[in-house]
């Protein structure tokens, strides 16, 4: 069935295609349909940062940027669900078209541009929510605000956030905010982990309790690169890491595709081999001590099981989803049973 509203989802727009869908979700969860068409996987209980996941398969942060879809979405089986990323201030984003499919890739080109109604539309739809089940709540920068004054934004986030969240990630790796990913390295990182963890600290003892704080990296980068994040992450004291963001690079897409030239970021099977090389990377310098979160390029079960032998403790999926439906949150999970 997902396969022939697929086929007709994909001969429109893919934002005008998102939006249907999602609405459509809704729809059909409010009159009791995603219960009865939606098969759900079996629980495999996962204890991370702390927290109990019903399973290890979420949704990646992008698919409902603004928490209008919680109970649809959560009524499909995902072991968690990210939202975000959200903003300080509301924002466009950059000038349409700028979602492109790759079918022949299974994959995705965005350049989104963090657009998303703001702070204050989206903890108004999380205070409705139904949906009990984990949920993370992924903050960004505005596009306007300079990286030097970055900590702020990311503060105000997950000041925010942080009575309705059960665990915040900081996004510092989106391709499509001009600048953002400088705030990977150097003393740029180092200085933003200490104030998102001063701020974390903050908050505890505002609210009385601790909300786990990961911070989202991309493929993007070499083992020099990946050394140096883990290690600040360990010196920071943060509870987690996901990897990977979208890649830039082109090189998994054929030359001479009619996308290959547009910017963004490249999400989907194309990703797959540099997400996972991030994630054994980060895992032979961390090993057990923060626990990572792995994303990019999961479009069937060996893919998920993949990111968990490479050192993965859950896996997050976006653009296989949207490629396959809610089978491959069953799948995922059914494969990476079969490893413990």
């Amino acid at each position: 069935m997902y396969g022939i509203m697929r086929e007709l989802l994909f001969r429109l727009p893919p934002e005008t295609a998102h939006s249907l869908t999602l609405s459509g979700l809704d729809m059909a969860g409010k009159v009791g349909l995603l219960q009865a068409l939606v098969s759900k996987p079996k629980p495999l209980p996962t204890k991370v940062m702390g927290l109990e996941f019903p399973n290890p398969v979420g949704l990646a942060a992008g698919l409902d940027k603004n928490a209008d879809h919680l109970d649809a979405l959560g009524a499909l089986g995902f072991g968690f669900i990210e939202v975000g990323t959200v903003t300080p201030l509301a924002q466009p984003g950059n000038p349409k078209p700028r979602m492109f499919r790759l079918p022949d890739h299974s994959a995705i080109i965005n350049r989104m541009g963090f657009n998303n109604h703001g702070l204050e539309h989206l903890l108004d739809q999380v205070d409705k929510r139904r949906y009990a089940g984990v949920l993370g709540i992924n903050v960004g920068k505005n596009k306007a605000t300079p990286n030097e004054e970055s900590e702020s934004d990311y503060r105000k986030g997950i000041a925010a956030v942080y009575s309705r969240a059960d665990y915040i990630t900081v996004n510092v790796s989106s391709p499509n905010t001009p600048g953002l990913r400088d705030l990977q390295f150097g003393d740029s990182l180092k200085s933003l982990m200490h104030a998102i963890k001063d701020e974390q600290a903050r908050c505890e003892k505002e609210h009385g309790q601790y909300v786990p704080l990961a911070v989202k990296i991309a493929p993007d980068m070499d083992d020099d690169g990946v050394r140096f994040v883990a290690n600040a992450l360990k010196a920071s004291g943060l509870d987690g890491v996901i990897a990977t963001n979208t890649t830039i690079s082109r090189e998994a897409v054929a030359a001479g595709h009619r996308y290959a030239d547009e910017a963004g970021g490249l999400s989907g099977a194309p990703v797959r081999a540099s997400s996972t090389r991030v994630i054994q990377a980060l895992y032979a310098e961390l090993g057990e001590s923060l626990p990572i979160i792995g994303v990019g390029g999961i479009t069937d079960g060996d893919s998920a099981a993949e990111k968990i032998r490479a050192g993965a403790k859950l896996v997050q999926i976006y653009t296989g989803f949207i490629y396959r439906g809610p089978a491959l949150i069953r799948e995922s999970v059914n494969a990476i049973r079969r490893l413990t």
